[in-house]
């Protein structure tokens, strides 16, 4: 499992993709989290400003990002 360190409370699920290297862009992000390829804590997440939280884990094509 990955750690990835955000500085902020929050930070919405396609910037996180983003920040941890997944997406290089956002367009890149919001299809992957459209075409249902992304899972917040276990649960496919089509939203794309929901805000992801330290403690939450992400994972997207067999690899997990745990927030810190």
């Amino acid at each position: 499992m990955n750690e990835v360190k955000i500085n902020t409370e929050f930070i919405k699920l396609d910037s996180f993709l983003k920040w941890c290297g997944v997406a290089s862009l956002g367009s890149e992000a919001k299809m992957y989290i459209l075409d249902e390829m992304v899972k917040v804590n276990n649960e496919i997440c089509t939203q794309r400003g929901k805000k992801i939280k330290k403690g939450d884990i992400v994972e997207f094509d067999g690899e997990e990002y745990k927030v810190i």
